[in-house]
């Protein structure tokens, strides 16, 4: 053979061992493996796996060896490969197989392997337990693209009643026999509970919460809840126990009860042996008391704050009906494993009133596990023990701190130097919601606890959760004392983010109030052109991390209006669901104290019939 024909034979043979990705080789007996479908690309979440697969023929056996970025993975030799729980580090990861006989081989084409950022669960009233209403995972909707034209309403998930809770969201959730799902929970007054695919509205589940024979409870004369009281109060969500707990209202005939449920999240199955009826007594001689004890009257009262999840427990606080006497200021734990009820703490035990109401926010937690909320209108016993607090142990209208350590007490609190004058006007605290603050260093350097709440009488209170100041007939001890800023009352709750408290008071703009050295700026930097009427608003506030906020509001009234802000200035309007023409993003009739969800590009609007939910348009 003569050296030319040697070079070409060699080189034919290099070629044919690169023929590579796609190619069969013809090396022995046999017909060489042909890949007759090639792995797909595939796009999961974090968290998730992903399966490439490959068919082939060829002469038997078949072998195959997957590639990760062109490297060997060890024990890969099936026709499909899944992968490992995803991370984000591996986004853009290349896969592709090797399919091999004894007559050659081939080379699939690659396939790409995009992750998408974890979706957020939104489990509890306002986001987080400190209330503060942000959302700091949101990558899709950013001040660029939440516009008319890009932005809007995608549909309306109708259901049997009121939304009067806030709707929440757990993303990728496995349903048995459906698959994964986003999943969107709401519950009417009707006392209904819905699980829905939060994309498509698709029904997961529907549970009633009444017994045989019941009926959702009437309004029981009082029109803040009405026509019927079913499931008023925002529910919470254990994802790792598999549990959303709600409370409900129901009566037979003439009896009424309030019921603590454990419905299975996937399922909506009662669990841990529920529902539990809600019963308690106190020491007091207060309203409805007998021999010493306060008794709790289950149709006296309604569950309106949303329930607080903390260290294995489920707190409730109760509300009553507009100020229908005889009631008092409950607050009943539940142990969240069993349902069992592990502690009871009366605010008025020996008075009246002094409900917790706020208007749906949920009791605020601190870090150390102490409870924030605002007290209604109520007995405040002006005289004084030895440590500063109200002597008969009635703490109507004040800034509460309840210690969960050990079971529920008063751990301090704040009171106005009118709170009586206030109380008796019914210009009490108790239309508002309380937030707790991040760590904040004032002009030393110095360290500061704080939480910021507001009510009927417009003042904005920022106390120091250290000492929050107790009561004085003189003066009001507190860490700020901010009037004038607010035109109204409020019947809301703030949302913090970048250093910013935002309060929607009643017949107001919204308003943003900077903070600098621990204190709140005494007069708003930025407002909305907007003016909110009755109730005003609660705001939400979605952003990535640090940049992209958006504060989120809903406008009561007939027509609902959604309404998105730019949280760096909120004067800046990017949206409102009244912007598009011929009414396209009109999603029905408003509902008072409604607090917006957003979650993984989408955002969620309770009505009086159904949810709304806007996303980017397709």
């Amino acid at each position: 053979m003569s050296l030319r024909a040697l070079a070409s034979l060699s080189l034919s043979a290099a070629l044919g061992l690169a023929s590579g990705c796609g190619h069969s080789t013809a090396q022995g007996g046999g017909t060489a493996p042909v890949i007759t479908t090639q792995p797909a690309s595939q796009s999961v979440a974090a968290g998730h796996t992903a399966t490439f697969a490959v068919a082939a023929t060829g002469t038997s056996p078949l072998t195959y060896q997957w590639q990760r970025n062109g490297t060997d993975i060890a024990g890969a030799n099936a026709a499909s490969y899944t992968t490992p729980a995803t991370t984000s580090g591996d986004n853009g990861a290349q896969f592709r197989v090797r399919v091999a006989n004894p007559a050659g081989s081939a080379t699939s084409n690659a396939a790409t392997l995009t992750v998408e950022a974890a979706g957020t669960d939104v489990v509890t009233q306002h986001n987080d337990n400190a209330r503060t209403g942000q959302n700091l995972t949101e990558s899709v909707l950013t001040p660029a693209n939440v516009n008319f034209a890009t932005f809007g309403k995608k549909a309306v998930y109708p259901v049997d009643g009121k939304v009067d809770a806030q709707p929440l969201v757990l993303f990728g959730l496995d349903i048995p026999g459906q698959g994964i799902h986003n999943v969107l929970y709401v519950a009417t007054e009707h006392g209904t509970v819905y699980a829905l695919d939060a994309d498509s509205g698709a029904q997961i589940w529907r549970v009633s919460t009444l017994k045989a024979g019941e009926s959702p409870s009437d309004d029981r004369g009082c029109g803040q809840v009405t026509p019927e009281i079913g499931v008023t109060a925002t529910p919470v969500i254990d994802r790792a126990r598999g549990v959303i707990y709600v409370v409900a209202m129901s009566k037979a005939g003439s009896t009424y009860f309030q019921r603590l449920h454990a419905l299975d999240i996937r399922t909506g199955a009662e669990l841990l042996g529920g529902p539990k009826d809600a019963q308690a007594s106190f020491p007091g001689s207060g309203d409805n008391s007998q021999a010493g004890q306060v008794i709790f009257d289950p149709k006296q009262y309604k569950e309106r704050a949303g329930l607080l999840l903390l260290n294995g427990t489920v707190y409730t606080a109760w509300a009553s009906h507009c100020d229908i006497r005889p009631y008092t200021g409950w607050f009943i734990a539940y142990d969240a494993a069993t349902l069992a009820q592990t502690s009871v703490l009366n605010v008025t035990p020996n008075g009246s009133e002094g409900s917790v109401w706020a208007s749906g926010a949920g009791l605020a937690v601190d870090s150390a596990g102490n409870i924030y909320c605002l007290d209604a209108n109520g007995t405040f016993d002006t005289t004084l023990d030895a440590n500063g607090f109200p002597s008969r142990g009635d703490f109507g209208n004040a800034f509460l701190k309840v210690s969960t350590s050990g079971g529920l007490k008063v751990a301090d609190y704040f009171a106005m130097s009118n709170t009586v004058a206030e109380s008796n006007a019914d210009e009490d605290l108790g239309s508002g919601g309380a937030i707790v603050l991040p760590d904040l260093q004032d002009g030393q350097g110095t360290t500061r606890h704080l939480a910021v709440g507001a009510g009927k009488d417009s003042h904005i209170y920022v106390v120091n959760r250290d000492s929050m100041g107790k009561y004085s007939a003189s003066a009001n001890n507190v860490w700020q004392d901010i009037t004038g800023a607010l035109a109204g009352p409020v019947f809301a709750m703030p949302a913090y983010y970048g250093g910013t408290v935002y309060y929607g008071a009643s017949g107001d703009h919204l308003k943003a109030f900077p903070i600098a050295g621990a204190k709140l700026a005494t007069s708003a930097a930025r407002q909305t052109s907007t003016s909110f009427a009755y109730p005003g608003a609660t705001p939400s506030v979605s952003a990535n991390g640090s940049s992209g906020g958006i504060v989120w509001a809903a406008e009561n009234g007939g027509t609902a209006v959604l309404h998105a802000y730019d949280a760096s200035d909120v004067s800046k309007e990017l949206y409102n669901s009244n912007q598009a023409a011929n009414g396209r993003d009109q999603f029905g009739a408003g509902n008072k104290f409604i607090t917006p969800t957003i979650a993984n590009g989408k955002v969620f609007v309770g009505t009086t019939s159904g949810v709304g939910v806007f996303g980017i348009l397709p």
